[in-house]
């Protein structure tokens, strides 16, 4: 089988660095204290959260209706595994009737001087685009109803102001999963909220949702929130080649992670594509990694078809990493023992391609 050197160490952009959360809250006139009886309850639960570590309430000394709860965490994943939960949910209730709009901004913790101490997390990501999915289920029986569906909209304007573009958008499903992937330069909350504003995309879907495993009302605006939430599929790698000759053709691989492992095999595949992406003529010319808990998504772009370098697009290879990937997925009575056999795995994995469009009028 191919070799290439075993991964030594885990990914810089996969390093636990710390978490900031900024929360902008613009709160109902005549609810000012509700909402603040309503954080001196929430604080203390949510200091509770394992990887919580401090958090502040402050108001705006402009205007007193605008609020800042910002947070820290011991790192990202303690944070969306809470933020995604049900118990969650609960938790913020008592804000909804006096909250009017927030919005939720995450960051890792870069670089920090407090007096002679000195911090340095990992690399920042420098490419300018920001990259986020989204996931859901669909009822058995309907996967060709649905594809049909999503293949068949009309892709809104990328412009969403003078600081944010669409600049792609890839849509997969595999079984009656369905996985949403897009790429903006800018803000991200912005795009998606101009995405969900638009005709053409609120008719598809209101068109899918009798399909929906679990159902949503997006005109509800707590239903929309609790869906987006539940649907969040943050990216948590990315690596692309400097310069790639020829065409690149996009798929997306879907992993049968076994339960509680999806944060170690995320971190195995991506040091495996940051190797792959460093050497020299290999099909790898990207790939990003989305995973929420046991959840596993890989895009990747090739300059060559999948069954070429199975063991590179699978991400398993090595004999140690194809060692550490078989206990951390479901392999369901396939073996890894050659190319052909990887292969004919790599083809459970793999997800149909609905739809990949590039914003024309960037």
């Amino acid at each position: 089988m191919t070799t290439l050197t075993e991964p030594v160490s885990r990914p810089q952009a996969l390093v636990a660095s710390r978490l900031r959360v900024v929360l902008f809250c613009d709160i109902m006139d005549g609810t000012q204290q509700r909402f603040l009886d309503a954080y001196e309850q929430l604080r203390h639960q949510v200091a509770a959260v394992p990887g919580h570590v401090s958090d502040q309430l402050c108001q705006s000394i402009e205007d007193p209706s605008q609020w800042l709860i910002t947070s820290e965490w011991e790192s990202a994943k303690p944070f969306l595994a809470w933020v995604d939960s049900e118990a969650h949910r609960e938790m913020v209730k008592p804000l909804h009737g006096c909250v009017r709009d927030t919005r939720s901004l995450r960051y890792n913790i870069m670089r920090e001087t407090a007096g002679d101490e000195t911090f340095d997390g990992p690399a920042p990501v420098t490419d300018g685009t920001v990259r986020h999915a989204l996931t859901f289920k669909v009822k058995p029986g309907s996967e060709s109803a649905v594809a049909k569906i999503l293949a068949g909209y009309s892709s809104p304007a990328a412009r969403v102001d003078d600081h944010t573009r669409l600049l792609r958008t890839s849509l997969f499903m595999r079984g009656n999963r369905v996985v949403r992937a897009v790429e903006v330069a800018g803000d991200l909350a912005a795009a998606l909220r101009h995405v969900a504003q638009q005709p053409e995309v609120r008719a598809v879907e209101e068109a899918i949702n009798p399909y929906l495993e679990e159902a949503r009302d997006l005109n509800n605006p707590e239903s929309a929130r609790s869906f987006f939430m539940r649907a969040a599929l943050p990216a948590v790698h990315h690596v692309a080649r400097s310069t790639v000759p020829g065409k690149v053709t996009r798929y997306a691989l879907l992993y049968p992670v076994r339960t509680g492992c999806g944060a170690a095999l995320a971190d195995l595949l991506a040091g495996q594509d940051q190797l792959a992406a460093a050497e020299p003529g290999g099909v790898l010319a990207a790939a990003t990694l989305f995973q929420r808990e046991d959840v596993v998504v890989r895009v990747v772009d090739l300059t060559a078809a999948p069954e070429t370098s199975p063991e590179v697009v699978l991400g398993v290879v090595g004999d140690r990493s194809e060692g550490v990937f078989a206990r951390l997925v479901d392999l369901d009575g396939h073996e890894l023992s050659d190319g052909a056999a990887v292969g004919r795995f790599l083809a459970e994995c793999r997800m149909d391609l609905v739809t990949d469009r590039r914003s024309k009028d960037v």
